[in-house]
């Protein structure tokens, strides 16, 4: 599997991340359902449905580390492997969490989901997400972290000054969505109320929370905008949140739009803030670090040719280490061989000569210090 190199802190340029919640204890089904569909279909080359446990297992052909590990409250990972119409492999884990808690009193499903291309990602490649989960509104699988937040569709802003400062907050803190705010300058009709997401491209729509605060909120919207991140809402506009910790290349007024006409055409404006912003290197959340890394290193779903190679490394490492070992052994063993030997030797030497007059005593222990010698060159860590 391709690996790029990145910085810890930003999300590489091949990789796209989501998480959600998914309502309902039937998750799994949903996208067993799915991928089966897809792969008949010829959409995905393959998939596979693990046990977190097992997949995580080490063994001589395929051993792994902690990283493996998806934690003790995970209930299934899923991988896929398909191609973009330029022919550039994807691959994607997704794996579905249970409740921390026994006494969570909802049966939401949490999900998290890493995909990597071979290439720098490209926006009008289709959404890993709807590879696991059907793109209908009628699966509620899209329902964000913070409690009342989802994609594909617009979230009201909190009445509440209190509650509108703390869902901005809660909402732009390590988060791995694009969060941004439109202000209705009048109530709009069925075609305006239309998700402004609905627009973007295909692998941009599922990365993008849209906000909308009503024509009356115009005023404690701005204010706790101001106040809490440092951005304003113009009245009949829209704007793009920073996220905290900001991201160098942030500008308010660049991604500011002082008009947005919500009348069911395209805000080509606002799409176009929203692209510029989401080609800004994106902080890496520290809770998508380890999701990335399971990607990585403990992939599964391998082509023969791929299961090859890896069999060829493995056997090349093996080999190695062997060899290595053996050349260890025999270093000891010539070793060994020359202590007995200045051990025999000091040994004759003095039963040989009984009382050794001081003249001579110094020449009868050059054996023990040949004997002194050898067991130092076995001491050494070099031999």
């Amino acid at each position: 599997m391709a690996k790029s190199s990145s910085s810890s802190t930003t999300v590489p340029a091949t990789v796209w991340l989501g998480r959600g919640r998914h309502l309902g204890p039937e998750a799994e089904r949903d996208v067993r359902r799915n991928l089966i569909a897809l792969k008949a279909a010829g959409v995905i080359d393959d998939f596979l449905d693990l046990d977190p446990i097992e997949a995580a297992r080490s063994t001589d052909l395929f051993p792994r580390d902690e990283s493996a590990d998806a934690g003790p409250f995970a209930r299934r990972l899923f991988e896929a492997r398909w191609r973009t119409a330029d022919s550039v492999t994807v691959r994607a884990q997704l794996t579905t969490y249970g409740p921390e808690s026994r006494r969570a009193e909802n049966e939401s499903v949490t999900w998290v989901l890493a995909a990597e291309a071979e290439r720098p990602w490209q926006a009008s490649w289709p959404s890993p997400a709807t590879v696991f989960w059907p793109d209908s509104d009628q699966v509620a699988w899209d329902h964000e972290k913070v409690p009342g937040v989802r994609l594909r569709t617009t979230n009201p802003l909190p009445k509440d000054d209190g509650e509108l400062r703390r869902l901005l907050r809660e909402c732009t803190r390590q988060n791995w969505f694009i969060h941004v705010v439109v202000h209705e300058a009048m109530t709009p009709d069925a075609r305006g109320q239309r998700p402004i997401t609905a627009f973007l491209p295909p692998s941009l729509r599922h990365r993008v929370v849209e906000h909308r605060a009503t024509p009356e909120q115009a005023l404690i919207a701005d204010f706790a905008m101001k106040r809490e991140l440092g951005v304003g809402l113009p009245r009949g506009g829209a704007v793009v949140l920073p996220p905290t910790p900001q991201i160098p290349g942030y500008d308010a007024e660049r991604f500011t739009v002082r008009d947005v006409f919500l009348n069911g055409t395209e805000p080509t404006e606002l799409l176009q803030a929203i692209t510029q912003f989401a080609s800004l290197p994106q902080p890496l959340p520290a809770d998508a670090e380890q999701v990335l890394t399971r990607l990585r290193q403990s992939w599964h779903l391998l082509t023969p040719d791929e299961e090859l190679v890896h069999a060829r490394t493995m056997v090349t490492k093996y080999a190695k280490a062997l060899e290595a070992m053996t050349a260890s052994c025999d270093l000891y063993r010539e070793a060994a061989e020359s202590a007995h030997a200045a051990l025999a030797e000091a040994t004759t030497a003095n039963n040989a000569t009984p009382a050794p007059t001081p003249a001579t005593a110094e020449q009868n222990t050059t054996p023990l210090k040949t004997l002194t010698k050898t067991l130092a060159r076995f001491r050494s860590p070099n031999r």
